[in-house]
C-alpha cells in the first residue's frame, strides 16, 4: 500500500522512506476521496475535517510532499498546503473543508463534532465520490460508501493530502485568534492543553471558544462559578 521514496524529513541519510500512494484508492474503485481531520485533542477551537480527491493522479512533484502532517516540519507542511492549492488551481486536486465549533463539541460531544465536520467536508466537495477513505475506526454518516483505514494518512495519499489541509488550515484559525483573546498563547499552542495554555486558563478563565465538555476546562468554569 506504500510506495518508496528517498529524502523523508529527518529520515537517514541514503534510507528509503516509506510514503502514502493511491493503491487504497484504487482498490476501492470509482471516485476516491480520503477524509481526515485535524483537532480532537486541543481545549479550545473547532474541530476541522478536509475531504480530497484526485480526479487524476498527482504529478510526482506534488506526490513527493505529501505524507501524514503529524510528519512534516510545520515548514514541509505550509510548502505541501501550497503546492496543493496552486494543485487544486489548475484542476489537478478537489478538496472541500469542513468544521464544527467549541459550542457544537460541547453539545453533541468530540466524535459527533468530528464526524459533523467531516460531512460538511465531503459535501463541499464539487463532485459527490462513490467512496470516501476516512481516517480512524469510525464510519461517519455519509451519503456514499464509507471505508475506514486505520492509520489511513500513513497509507493513503488522498488522506495524507487531507490530514495537511485540515492542519494548516485550523492552526491559521487558531493564530488568528491570538491578537483577540491576548493572554491566553493561542499563537504557540493553537488550542492543545499545554502548560502554557493551562496556565492562561487558570489564570484568566475560559474564552468562548473553550470547549465544555473537555475536563481541564469545565473544572476551572466550575471553580470560578
Amino acid at each position: 500500500m506504500l510506495r518508496e521514496r528517498p529524502g523523508s524529513p529527518g529520515a537517514p541519510r541514503g534510507t528509503l522512506a516509506l510514503m502514502p500512494s493511491l493503491a487504497l484508492e484504487r482498490k476501492a474503485g470509482g471516485k476516491v476521496a480520503g477524509i481526515d481531520e485535524a483537532g480532537r485533542g486541543p481545549l479550545a477551537g473547532p474541530v476541522l475535517a478536509a475531504a480530497v480527491f484526485f480526479p487524476v493522479p498527482p504529478p510526482r512533484s506534488l506526490a513527493r510532499q505529501i505524507d501524514d502532517s503529524k510528519k512534516l516540519t510545520p515548514e514541509a507542511r505550509e510548502a505541501a498546503f501550497a503546492a496543493l492549492l496552486a494543485a487544486a488551481a489548475k484542476g489537478r486536486v478537489m478538496f472541500g473543508v469542513g468544521a464544527a465549533s467549541a459550542e457544537e463539541i460541547g453539545r453533541i460531544n468530540i466524535l459527533r463534532a468530528t464526524h459533523v465536520a467531516m460531512r460538511r467536508a465531503l459535501l463541499r466537495l464539487a463532485e459527490t465520490p462513490d467512496c470516501v477513505l476516512v481516517d480512524g475506526n469510525m464510519p461517519p454518516p455519509m451519503p456514499c460508501r464509507v471505508e475506514c483505514v486505520i492509520g489511513g494518512d500513513a497509507e493513503s495519499l488522498s488522506i495524507a493530502a487531507a490530514s495537511i489541509l485540515a492542519k494548516v488550515l485550523r492552526d491559521r484559525a487558531m493564530r488568528r485568534l491570538d491578537p483577540r483573546w491576548p493572554g491566553y498563547g493561542f499563537a504557540n499552542h493553537v488550542g492543545y492543553a499545554t502548560p502554557e495554555h493551562r496556565a492562561a486558563l487558570a489564570r484568566l478563565g475560559p474564552t468562548p471558544h473553550h470547549r465544555r465538555g473537555f475536563a481541564p476546562v469545565d473544572q476551572l468554569t466550575l471553580s470560578l462559578g
